[in-house]
């Protein structure tokens, strides 16, 4: 049999599938269709949208959709247009998985997948039964290696790919529940990868040529290998060393993960503590921990089974910035917190507003930092929300929260000066350039002139925007940088850029001063200029 592996791409709050993530279910698709001896091909939704052909076969397999709302830089999810434009030219049994399965849009033409994709294309392969369960151990790990082969045929291997890697299934709280708008506790408890597959899979991708890894998909992080005492959860230090530990040794380039319950680490401090060092020394820096908040009313809270109160996940802002704290490699701190709002929750009332606003008004008066602030509105997925504040009330927070929580985080978080290294020029837009490093959330970088796009360089930051930086090269070269580059300077203005384009070439420190007419200014400039002269000169 063929079979097409569709990559609509997947943008989920524990896994992340948009370019330059690669999801891990497209890979275990791929590889449940190579073990059911199917041949198989690969195609993103961009490959589709670039004009390339969808080939002919028996099979279509498409694993696409949005859980949540996203901004993106180069590309997006497809959407039910785009799909159905697909689907309307295709002759085959087509299969969809991920968020777009649980729409209300779907087709009756099409299996939709609630649960495993890559185990319904198995049955349907092997056995021509339509099933809808979930993979057992042994075959998540098979299909995985079997699956790795096609990341060379992403459109961003070898970079900025960053490929995510599941540690485990479930909820650690499934018991109660767990949160009411979640559907991780729907896949029943906890279903833990044994670290040496874990491992094998990194191992076998290294080889492939994948640089970038991001352990995602679980609920929690912290609580990998964990057991339970007492109803509480206690997370196992060891094993975490030990899986973190074995990856590191593998030399990636960018080592990341995702998602922390803020309850586990206040209630079990001792061994959260050691599990967060752990991160900070085995992972490679600008590293995030989204913390699952959710809410700091406690009437929401309660109504909905969330994970943590205001307390707890205060105290767990505090413990990873004290160990996250220390700026690493790439130019920011090796490990810091992010917090995740839900606005749509029961028992919502605009007083809600207001407390989540405290809060992150106590996190800034507090001197914490935070990588990332999501404020998004509850989807139903897994039932119906009744909203209990105004569109315009939610926007207006949002609002509130970029202006007075996160510019001035991103001020302390990444102070004039500060060089990131490895940026990845992404697009260009007119006369301006934007680019990110590869990673978890990574900061959007902004250039005031053209680059070439698709390569790596070094910036040091020279402005703030709400949730983004602008930019210039590092060093930024004075003699042959566009006059757009040096009016981003801090103290540059396009009087001094013009002078500064007069005195061309200008050699050494002395010519800067002299050219400026500011000593002062020279010396805050220095370090961020080279004075190499252009092709040609002496």
């Amino acid at each position: 049999m063929d079979v097409v592996v569709i990559d609509g791409y997947v943008d989920e709050p524990a896994s992340l599938g948009v370019r330059p993530f690669l999801h891990p279910m497209v890979r275990a698709m791929y590889g449940a269709a190579l073990d059911a001896g199917a041949k198989v091909f690969y195609l993103t939704i961009d490959h589709i949208r670039n004009g390339i052909e969808i080939p002919r076969a028996d099979v279509y397999a498409c694993h696409v959709g949005s859980a949540v709302p996203g901004r993106y830089l180069r590309s997006m999810p497809a959407s039910d247009r785009e799909l159905n434009s697909i689907f309307d030219r295709i002759a085959g049994q087509v299969i969809v998985g991920g968020p777009a399965a649980l729409s209300d849009a779907q087709r009756n033409d099409v299996i939709s997948v609630r649960k495993d994709a890559a185990a319904t294309l198995h049955d349907l392969l092997l056995r021509g039964e339509i099933t809808d369960r979930w993979r057992t151990l042994d075959e998540w790990n098979r299909w995985l290696l079997l699956g790795s082969g096609m990341v060379g045929q992403h459109p961003d291997f070898p970079e900025p790919l960053i490929v995510e890697v599941e540690t485990y299934r479930g909820c650690m709280r499934h018991d109660s529940g767990g949160c009411s708008f979640c559907v991780e506790p729907l896949k029943g408890k906890p279903v833990f990868r044994d670290m040496d597959d874990i491992v094998d899979e990194v191992s076998n991708l290294r080889k492939l040529g994948v640089a970038n890894f991001r352990l995602g998909g679980q609920t929690c992080f912290v609580s990998y290998m964990a057991s339970r005492s007492r109803g509480e959860i206690v997370p196992n230090p060891e094993a975490v060393d030990s899986l973190l530990s074995r990856l590191a040794s593998l030399n990636p380039r960018v080592l990341h993960l995702d998602n922390a319950n803020p309850a586990v680490i206040a209630t079990r401090p001792e061994e959260s503590i050691e599990v967060l060092r752990s991160v900070a020394r085995h992972c490679t820096s600008g590293n995030v921990l989204a913390l699952g908040m959710e809410s700091a009313d406690p009437s929401v809270i309660e109504a909905n089974n969330l994970n943590a109160t205001p307390d707890q996940v205060m105290f767990a802002v505090d413990i990873i910035n004290q160990i996250g704290g220390e700026r690493g490699e790439n130019g920011l701190p090796r490990l810091l917190p992010g917090l995740n709002f839900i606005i749509g929750l029961d028992g919502e009332t605009p007083r809600t507003l207001d407390l989540n606003m405290d809060f992150l008004k106590d996190v800034l008066k507090r001197g914490y930092l935070l990588r990332r602030i999501n404020i998004r509105q509850v989807m139903c997925i897994r039932r119906d929300f009744k909203p209990g504040v105004k569109r315009s009330q939610f926007i207006r927070f949002k609002e509130r929260v970029r202006e007075e929580v996160d510019r001035p985080i991103l001020e302390r978080l990444v102070p004039i000066g500060t060089v990131l290294r490895d940026v990845y020029i992404e697009i260009r837009e007119g006369n301006r350039s934007f680019g990110r490093q590869v990673g978890s959330y990574p900061l959007l970088v902004g250039f005031e002139y053209p680059l070439q796009t698709e390569g790596f360089l070094d910036a040091t930051v020279v402005g703030w925007g709400y949730r983004s930086i602008t930019a210039v090269e590092h060093p930024l070269s004075l003699n042959s940088c566009p006059m757009s580059a040096l009016t981003s300077l801090p103290g540059i203005g396009k009087k001094r850029a013009a002078r500064l384009m007069r005195a061309r070439p200008l050699h050494g420190k002395d010519d800067l001063i002299l050219a400026l007419g500011d000593e002062r200014l020279a010396e805050e400039l220095e370090d961020m200029l080279s004075f190499r002269p252009n092709a040609g000169e002496a």
